[in-house]
């Protein structure tokens, strides 16, 4: 009994337990809270609700013992028994105090996360590391930061005093003696080869989630089953994945002959004279589902739907991804979305061809405008390095940034910018083209006062109103310009607001409104069959009569020959979505470990699972292995144009003025 007194009183025993234990709570209280928030999508039958209590609890506690082993192996070895003074003792309370406002922190971090991507920490949170500038400065915009920190540091004083009370008193009966050096190296030893073996068996256990035959049909059940810190070092395992290497393939031979050929078979449209100028507005997080023009019943986009009736609207285009970099990939390189990162933030994307190079080998001055900081995501080195004079946050004078937010200035001042820079490019006599990259309909959605019915800062609703408000602004200055009527303005959001859904890849979240305003040029119309946010460059420039010369993946979705089919990715799982019958639509979804499985989409958005069929199956991996080999082999690279330097030259000097 004595012996067991010592074991159990030492302070590296002790505090490796309070660390174990404080995780486990946390965890299982987090667990609690995300179901909660969950429960309409919850399957609840019993084999599911068991299979998450089990795997949740196996992760929680073995993710606990690989972050608790440490403590007991510097506890071990340094630990020599002394009674604590009061020095010591003061400093064991405060580093138990950081500990338990740490585990806290994170849980709460773990449901903001939830509320915004409903998932557990994934590739995003990884990006989210590098970017600590604006990540921080969101929460702080976002959150009452200082309140959720002193409410964290309050609630782990009170449990470390506690805990230390407990510990004084075992210690007390104990006599404060330390181990034997036998003891102590033994002790470290098997801590050491725990953390290894703990942290091992929780990523097999997360590989695994994803093919639970309980929880594979419903995606929520499978991210409350996983762990956030196990997630978290599983997206950081995986940020960078091989699809040679880890999805299904087929014989190279029939890439070229059911993806190919290469390059591929363009058809200009001909006929009457097309407008000087291109104007692409990409904004942030723009749903289809927000526009009245797709139903919905609440007012927010009133000069949106005003366009898309004067305009062509293209009713059925989905986006590739589920951030920015993403749908910026779609509308420069224009490919399908292979795993792992976007080509925006690959080596392999630096020198590929590009919309905007192509403009300029049709003479074309070409410029990517973003209202935040472009170092973000890589976009000012990619586009600057790809045929676009780069012009950031950093361009914009102080004096003319009325409302800011940690992402970027407010929409109608970025609008405001790219106004002056459209005015005086084009009295230059150049043909132009520019890229705006919107920020405002992004957390925490504030905006300047007096310019909608919705206050600043109370939702997504009034940051699409915004949005919404900026764009029919910026589109009524410009019918003022004597270059409106040749200019063609293309409105097209970057990807949905939310990808929560019962599947990996729900393709009704990936829905996103496209819409071609030229009046001069083009009547109203509705372009309703299905297609991919890839297919707008070639589509643009087969309307603007120049001949890519076949070297994009997508189509020209206005031409007779165009093949309905969209591809959906989501970073490790990517998806072919083609139309189904009666109606629905067939999902076949590639995932690494050379995994490939087929969802019925019906009409109503729910998925269900369904035999995979051999031919679009077939397809689908074809598609994305002739993209990855594009990108591997270099046959994406683009000899750049005469004066190419000193135009990227140009667009470095802009950023960093």
């Amino acid at each position: 009994m004595q012996r067991l007194l010592l074991l159990r009183s030492h302070p590296a025993l002790r505090s490796a337990w309070i660390v174990w234990l404080v995780m486990v709570a946390a965890s299982t209280l987090t667990r609690l809270v995300l179901a909660t928030l969950a429960w309409q999508d919850l399957d609840l039958s019993p084999g599911a609700v068991l299979d998450i209590l089990l795997r949740g609890t196996a992760a929680d506690m073995l993710f606990a013992f690989a972050c608790a082993a440490p403590v007991l192996f510097v506890g071990a070895l340094a630990h020599r028994g002394r009674a604590p003074g009061r020095l010591r003792r003061g400093w064991r309370l405060a580093v138990t105090t950081g500990v338990v406002a740490a585990v806290g922190f994170s849980a709460v971090s773990e449901i903001l996360f939830w509320e915004e991507f409903t998932a557990r920490f994934n590739f995003i949170a990884v990006d989210y590391l590098i970017y600590t500038n604006e990540v921080i400065g969101n929460i702080r915009e976002s959150y009452p930061v200082g309140a959720i920190l002193a409410g964290l540091g309050a609630a782990g004083l009170l449990i470390a005093w506690l805990l230390e009370r407990r510990s004084a008193r075992l210690q007390a009966a104990a006599g404060h003696r330390g181990w034997p050096w036998p003891m102590r190296l033994g002790v470290a030893a098997v801590a050491a080869v725990s953390m290894i073996g703990a942290g091992r068996l929780a990523l097999a256990i997360d590989a695994s989630t994803g093919n639970a035959r309980s929880l594979r049909a419903n995606t929520v059940d499978q991210e409350i089953a996983r762990n956030g810190g196990v997630a978290f070092l599983a997206a950081l395992r995986d940020n960078a994945l091989s699809f040679r290497r880890f999805y299904a393939t087929v014989d190279p031979a029939r890439t070229d002959e059911l993806a190919g050929p290469w390059p591929r078979q363009r058809h200009l449209q001909k006929g009457e004279a097309r407008p000087k100028h291109v104007v692409v507005i990409q904004v942030e997080s723009l749903s289809a589902s927000f526009l009245g023009s797709f139903g919905n019943p609440r007012g927010l986009t009133p000069n949106l739907d005003a366009l898309a009736r004067q305009g062509l609207l293209f009713s059925e285009l989905y986006a590739i991804g589920t951030r920015t970099v993403r749908g910026l990939e779609a509308l420069s390189v224009g490919l399908p979305p292979l795993p792992g990162q976007s080509v925006v933030r690959r080596p392999e994307g630096e020198g590929v061809l590009t919309f905007g190079a192509v403009l300029r080998e049709q003479g074309f001055e070409t410029s990517f405008l973003y209202g935040g900081y472009g170092y973000f995501d890589n976009m000012n080195a990619f586009f600057g390095g790809n045929g676009y004079q780069v012009l950031d946050r950093t361009a914009i004078p102080d004096e003319r940034v009325g409302f800011s937010t940690i992402w970027g200035v407010s929409d109608e001042y970025l609008f405001d910018f790219a106004l002056e820079r459209i005015d005086r490019a084009v009295a230059g006599g150049k043909r132009q083209f520019f890229h705006l990259m919107t920020t405002s309909n992004h957390r925490p959605y504030t905006y300047p006062d007096g310019r909608i019915d919705i206050p600043s800062k109370t939702g997504r609703d009034g940051a699409v109103k915004y949005t919404d408000w900026a764009i029919g602004r910026f589109i009524e200055q410009a019918r003022s310009r004597p270059y409106f009527d040749d200019t063609l303005f293309v409105i097209v959001a970057d990807h949905c607001a939310s990808v929560a859904g019962k599947t990996r890849i729900p393709p009704d979240r990936y829905r996103i409104p496209a819409i071609f305003y030229a009046p001069r040029y083009l009547q109203p119309a509705v372009h309703d069959r299905m297609a991919s946010q890839i297919d707008l460059v070639p589509t643009l420039l087969s309307w603007l009569g120049f001949d890519d010369h076949g070297r994009f993946f997508g189509q020209d979705l206005l031409s007779p020959d165009a093949v309905e089919r969209a591809w959906l990715g989501n970073y490790q799982e990517v998806g072919r979505l083609t139309p189904g019958a009666l109606g629905t639509r067939d999902l076949v979804v590639l995932a690494p470990k050379r995994s490939v499985s087929q969802y019925r989409i019906d009409a109503d958005g729910s998925a269900r699972p369904v035999p995979v069929d051999p031919d679009k199956a077939e397809h689908a991996i074809a598609d994305y292995q002739f993209a990855d080999s594009l990108l591997r082999d270099g046959r994406l690279r683009a000899a750049p144009p005469a004066g190419d330097a000193a135009h990227a030259s140009l667009g470095r000097e802009a950023v960093v003025r």
